[in-house]
């Protein structure tokens, strides 16, 4: 049988456990009552006023009858005694519970101190639970109104569409309309009347106060029947999760394309942002239910352990004591409040009826969709082309060794032609290993990666599946590896088995963009979009994803720069004449090896200007620094290769280590949250997730040793070709692996963030601005 302990650690929130009940410290308590109540017993027994005596078992007898009888006359009711007051606190009113112990417990300070810490407890939980019902109450009402506006111009919309010429919006406003602000006042709208011009502006000046800005909304022009009509359009504000482009493009489409004999740009109500208006009120629902669940998931949870515990202490006093406090806890506010059950069913009689088209099934989908249990075929394959990689990376092993391909004096063609693109897949695989290993230890410490980079729980990738994708790649490249010196060995044209890496390139492009729902459709095209959203850079909002891929694109200019000698040497025909020096001379490769070195950190620099410019923030232009001295760092190595003289040794050696001190810097305090002189913890920080504080020490180090291994580059090795292509691959690894290990600290550091702010919630912004009435 599972313990409790264990249970509400599984179960509770990550974002919330500050705010649980501590279980932990109350059953810690519990035992020290425990071994106060065996010492006084044993000292009863040996150390009394009348010295060792053969009377000791029978005064220590009476002495347990008399307790008995007293236990026995005293009720429970008289044992403990919770008494409640109502407290002021920064002008709201809380209620505070306070526990009187009767005589039997008052002399026993680890009783005083147990039903101190659990009064303390008590009043925690309610007063959480009383916030965050509060917070989400005023969600659903703010989502009512936005949801009330949304059907009004959805109404509108419809109309129109129906008399496109009448200049009259006629419709039947729903009751909830009708109630709400826009709907009353002088003017309002029957159930069945028709408007009039005056009551179409009453209607529109409503909407205005509601957050809805029509353009050019009072200019009436004339149709060619000499009636009036509303020129008008929906204003709602870009900022969304739709982006920038997005808005603006649509917007220009539908006033440019869509509607080219209209008034002006303004004539008409936007129909793919009210579209856009419904996502975003949609989501907005299925997060309040999600935090709604959260919320009832608190509570009772919290109401088991603190009758877990209650039992312990009965058990250990034996005494009755719970019942009375019991009660008081049923009658708190976080178990008999029914408004979170209420605001639930609420919300899903409006989410079936505005989104689900009355189909309740439907409905639950999306408000309690169903995460994928692992599957052992998962697992079972993962096994399997694990071992069929080891057996295959062991017959290339041989194959390579038997040919001299690694040899001093091997063929130069194979390492430039056939090397770049393998390396690419082996870079790329080692990236997702690392990533699976990354998810497993998230898991591990119950850190939400998902509700972090704001993944579905439905479509978001586990650990098994990113070892599955892993272990499948490297086999069908190890495979085509294998296959490749074959060929070679049976006396096959370069040209003709040169093509083989690819057409393994090329049908791996087509499988991430294949449009059909195989092979993680989901996380396929969740990944396209996040590249389109970092490569427009800074034209998109940022978001934790997008910055945290863009960091992971910085640790892998090895494989960029493989993969533009890749693309050349396939798009210029070089493999059929086998011609590889094409791709490797003129004034463009030399100055394609400076952008594509610069891209990352450019494409990071901008995520970091885009920051500062939506928040405001001035620690976004320092990170943009950081990236801004890489940048002159790498393009100072890159020269220092061409032109070996001691001035750019000079220069590569000072930009490369102001550019480390920086990263280091960041990493450590910026991305790690470490390094706080005056944390708890020496040089860490106050919370660790990682029970032993020296794996953080080890960290550090491993990370520090890891960012100064571009040494290497300016050394000047004396080796060939290669032994060269051979450590600028191991050093490429070595930088994944540091992203790895780094990507571990930096989500713990934001889910500690999370953490300390209670937030478990996606807050998905709204599409009508907030207004006051007055305004």
């Amino acid at each position: 049988m599972v313990k409790f302990s264990k249970e509400l650690e599984a179960q509770l929130i990550p974002e919330w456990k500050d705010a649980f009940v501590n279980y932990w410290q109350l059953k810690k308590q519990v035992k020290k009552i425990k071994l106060s109540r065996k010492n006084k017993q044993t000292k009863d027994i040996i150390n009394h006023d009348f010295g060792l005596s053969i009377f000791d078992p029978i005064r220590f007898l009476a002495r347990k009858f008399s307790h008995k009888l007293i236990n026995q006359s005293t009720t429970t009711d008289n044992i403990i005694q919770v008494k409640s007051k109502v407290m002021e606190d920064g002008g709201e009113e809380g209620e505070v519970y306070e526990t009187e112990l009767a005589q039997l417990f008052s002399e026993e300070d680890e009783i005083r101190v147990f039903f101190e810490s659990l009064d303390d407890e008590l009043n925690k939980v309610n007063q959480f639970y009383k916030t965050k019902e509060s917070e989400f109450l005023e969600r659903g009402e703010i989502l009512n109104k936005q949801l009330q506006i949304l059907v009004d111009l959805k109404q509108i919309l419809s109309d129109r569409r129906r008399k496109p010429n009448s200049g009259i919006l006629s419709r039947s406003w729903s009751s909830s309309a009708r109630n709400s602000d826009f709907s009353e006042g002088p003017g309002a709208l029957s159930d069945s009347g028709s408007e009039t011009p005056t009551q179409t502006e009453d209607v529109i000046a409503a909407l205005e106060r509601n957050g809805v800005n029509f353009i050019n909304a009072a200019t009436r022009s004339k149709t060619k029947k000499g009636k009036p009509k509303m020129a008008m359009r929906i204003d709602i504000p870009a900022e969304t999760p739709t982006r920038t482009i997005t808005a603006v493009t649509s917007m220009l489409w539908e006033d440019l394309v869509n509607n080219p004999k209209k008034d002006g740009p303004g004539d008409f109500i936007n129909r793919k942002k009210i579209q856009c208006a419904e996502k975003m009120i949609r989501g907005a629902f299925v997060e309040l239910y999600r935090g709604l669940g959260l919320l009832k998931t608190y509570s009772s949870l919290n109401m088991v352990a603190f009758t877990k515990i209650l039992k312990k202490f009965d058990k250990v006093s034996n005494q009755k004591a719970s019942a009375s406090y019991l009660q008081v806890v049923k009658r708190s506010h976080f178990i008999s409040s029914d408004k979170v059950v209420r605001l639930m069913d609420e919300v899903e009689s409006i989410f079936t009826k505005h989104f689900a088209t009355n189909d309740r099934k439907k409905a639950m989908k999306f408000l309690r969709p169903q995460q994928q249990k692992d599957s052992h075929m998962v697992t079972f394959f993962v096994g399997l082309f694990t071992g069929c990689f080891v057996s295959l990376f062991s017959v290339y092993a041989i194959l390579a060794h038997l040919a001299g391909l690694f040899s001093a004096n091997s063929e130069l063609a194979y390492m430039e032609t056939v090397y770049p693109v393998f390396s690419v897949f082996a870079l790329l695989c080692l990236h997702l290993f690392m990533y699976g290993c990354n998810l497993f230890m998230w898991k591990s410490t119950r850190i939400n990666c998902n509700f972090i980079f704001e993944f579905s729980p439905t479509t978001a990738l586990k650990y098994r599946d990113a070892f599955l994708i892993c272990t499948t790649f490297m086999t069908a490249v190890v495979g085509a590896m294998v296959v490749h010196l074959l060929l070679r060995a049976s006396g096959f044209l370069p040209s003709q088995v040169d093509a083989i890496p690819g057409v393994l390139l090329l049908f791996s492009i087509c499988l991430l963009i294949c449009p059909f729902d195989i092979f993680y459709r989901p996380t396929r095209y969740c990944f396209l979009r996040i590249l389109r959203n970092i490569i427009c850079s800074p034209f998109y909002k940022v978001l934790m994803v997008d910055f945290f891929m863009a960091d992971q694109l910085t640790s892998q200019i090895p494989l960029l720069r493989h993969l533009e000698s890749t693309a050349c040497y396939f798009m210029a025909g070089s493999f059929k004449t086998h011609r590889y020096e094409t791709c490797k001379t003129g004034r463009l490769y030399r100055e394609l090896a400076y952008v594509i070195s610069f891209l990352p950190y450019y494409w990071r620099a901008m995520q970091c200007v885009r920051r500062w410019f939506d928040e405001g923030d001035v620690d976004h232009l320092a990170n943009m620094g950081k990236y801004v001295s890489a940048m002159v760092a790498a393009g100072a190595r890159i020269t220092y290769t061409r032109e070996s003289n001691y001035l750019w040794f000079g220069i590569v050696l000072v930009t490369s280590v102001v550019a480390t001190l920086y990263q280091l810097y960041w990493d450590f305090v910026k991305d790690w949250g470490l390094l706080h002189r005056n944390s708890r913890n020496q040089w860490l920080r106050d919370d660790l997730i990682l029970k032993n504080k020296n794996i953080y020490y080890i960290s550090i180090a491993i990370n520090v040793v890891l960012r100064v291994a571009w040494v290497q580059t300016v050394m000047r090795f004396h080796i060939n070709n290669v032994e060269w292509r051979m450590l600028d691959f191991f050093m490429a690894s070595l930088e994944v692996i540091r992203r790895g290990h780094w990507n571990f600290y930096r989500l713990e550091n934001e889910h500690l963030s999370n953490v300390g702010k209670f937030r478990a919630v996606k807050a998905v912004p709204l599409p009508f601005q907030a207004m006051d009435s007055d305004d």
